[in-house]
């Protein structure tokens, strides 16, 4: 008994050796590689063997928004004030979302309602304003085969050319 009290205390203060760097790790910090974007795709093949019900638009990294030419000259749909987008266009060109962990580059249909291959992405300005000042929007989004469609409330903001 005497032996595993001594053991114990000896243990003691290597107990209190805490290898974390890092708040919320439980590992050394480290550098991790630059997030690589999402694949480019037609929305038919990146939509394909999904339950429509499953989809949400996914909020887009950095590397995403490289990958489609950047922010310049074009505005974002994002679902809170300081969120990154869901929904990146240009007023009057294509634009894409991310579905399914995937990047779609849907074509201006004219009306702020954008397609590919069965999907529908409709805009919709609201007569409200956030915070910080954005525009409120509603986007809809009609997925391939869907009988109904899929509404999100957020925010407008445009992005001008350097």
């Amino acid at each position: 008994m005497k032996i595993a009290v001594t053991i114990a205390l000896l243990a003691l203060p290597l107990a209190a050796c805490n290898q974390n760097t890092e708040l919320g790790n439980d590992r050394e910090g480290q550098i991790d590689a630059a997030p690589t974007p999402a694949p480019i795709m037609g929305a038919a093949a990146a939509l394909e063997n999904v339950a429509t019900a499953a989809l949400k638009p996914e909020t887009m990294s950095d590397a995403d928004i490289a990958a489609l030419g950047g922010r310049e000259g074009r505005c974002a749909v994002k679902l809170t004030e300081v969120d990154f987008p869901s929904f990146l266009y240009e007023p009057t060109g294509s634009g894409a979302i991310k579905l399914n962990g995937k990047l779609i580059v849907l074509r201006n249909a004219g009306d702020a309602r954008f397609e590919d291959g069965g999907l529908t992405v409709t805009l919709q300005p609201v007569d409200d304003e956030g915070n910080a000042g954005l525009q409120a929007m509603e986007m809809i989004i009609v997925p391939p085969g869907a009988k109904d469609e899929i509404g999100y409330r957020g925010y407008s903001q445009c992005f001008q050319v350097r």
